[in-house]
């Protein structure tokens, strides 16, 4: 007689996507909790309160406080991450590849700024929950995002730059419209940041950009 399947392969299958968004969603909610009062100041409580979840359900996926708080911060650099290396990839044009980031990070920034606030927040701390990350995920990660410029630049698609630093440059600058976005409103003369301001603001950082890529050649006449 054949043995007879196994069923947790489909229990984990009913199982994992429901868990993946109460994951997500507990994450998304201590993302705003922990950007606004600091992993000290926050309290388990206050992620569910704002996540509408009892606190034992918080607890069912992460232990602790700083578990959640690790998880938290993994997820945003993860989603970081992602970005990057979709866009900044030797497939693509650089035209391309630069907008589609520039794009996608302003986008970030417009839906998600307590992220990046709270990844300032932690660096401004001394980086302890992020170190092992920086120094290896990150550095790597740049080290991948370099190779994909030097080939830019190696084909003439691309002025030659320091291309760490270049990627430095393109971080503060559209994070700086999530982390700073009170000052830039305020200068402004607005309440908050619109739409069209960070569109305007993907297209100055393009228009700087784009002075490392050769020019367009011109449009002719049918």
């Amino acid at each position: 007689m054949p043995p007879v399947p196994s069923t947790i392969p489909t229990r984990r299958k009913r199982t994992g996507a429901p868990r993946q968004n109460n994951t997500r969603h507990i994450l998304n909610a201590a993302e705003k909790v922990f950007a606004a009062h600091g992993l000290s100041g926050t309290r388990m409580n206050d992620i569910a309160e704002a996540s509408n979840l009892p606190k034992a359900n918080i607890h069912y996926y992460f232990r602790t406080k700083e578990d959640l708080y690790r998880a938290t911060l993994k997820q945003l650099l993860d989603d970081w991450l992602g970005d990057a290396s979709k866009w900044l990839s030797a497939d693509r044009s650089p035209q391309e590849g630069l907008r589609g980031f520039i794009e996608a990070k302003m986008e970030f920034s417009r839906k998600r700024p307590e992220a990046s606030r709270l990844f300032a927040h932690e660096l401004l701390s001394g980086g302890r929950y992020v170190h092992d990350f920086l120094v290896d995920t990150l550095r790597k990660h740049v080290e991948q995002r370099t190779r994909v410029f030097k080939a830019w630049h190696e084909a003439g698609l691309m002025a030659k730059t320091d291309p760490v630093h270049f990627l430095f440059c393109l971080w503060a600058m559209t994070q700086a419209y999530a982390d700073v976005q009170v000052q830039m409103a305020a200068v402004l003369g607005k309440p908050h940041l619109t739409g069209r301001d960070y569109a305007t603001g993907t297209q100055t950082i393009m228009q700087m950009v784009s002075s490392l890529l050769p020019p367009s050649p011109p449009e002719t006449a049918e």
